[in-house]
C-alpha cells in the first residue's frame, strides 16, 4: 500500500471554536470518503495534533458531502484573545492535517483525481 499524504486524497478547511478548533476534512472521490471514514478516527487526528492539543477530539460525519469534521478541544490555549500562543487561531490546522501519511490501497488513489 502507497504511503501518502491525506492531501492527495481530500482537502480541508479549519477555523477556531473558542478555546478549540474545526477542521473537516473534504474527501476528493467517494472512495476516499470510504475510507477515510474507516481509518481517519478521533485517534489518529489525536495523535497527529498531540503537541498542540491536549484535549479530547470529536468527530461529526457528513457523508452526504464526504466530509469529516474534527473539533479539537483545547487546540487554541483557551482562544485567540485568551491564550499566550502567538497565533492562537485555528485557520492553519486544515493543513496541518493533510500532512498526515496514510497507507492508502492504490484502489482508492486510482478512483480520486488529484487536486
Amino acid at each position: 500500500m502507497p504511503k501518502v499524504l491525506l492531501n492527495r486524497i481530500a482537502a480541508a478547511r479549519s477555523g477556531d471554536k473558542g478555546e478549540g478548533s474545526n477542521v473537516g476534512i473534504l474527501a476528493r472521490s467517494q472512495a476516499a470518503y470510504e475510507f477515510l471514514e474507516r481509518e481517519l478516527t478521533c485517534e489518529r487526528m489525536r495523535e497527529h495534533f498531540a503537541a498542540i492539543n491536549p484535549g479530547g477530539v470529536v468527530r461529526y460525519d457528513a457523508p452526504n458531502i464526504r466530509v469529516l469534521n474534527f473539533i479539537l478541544a483545547d487546540s487554541l490555549g483557551g482562544g485567540g484573545s485568551a491564550s499566550l500562543k502567538t497565533d492562537a487561531q485555528g485557520k492553519t490546522h486544515g493543513l496541518a492535517a493533510l500532512r498526515m501519511e496514510l497507507d492508502v490501497p492504490q484502489a482508492v488513489l486510482d478512483a480520486t483525481p488529484e487536486a
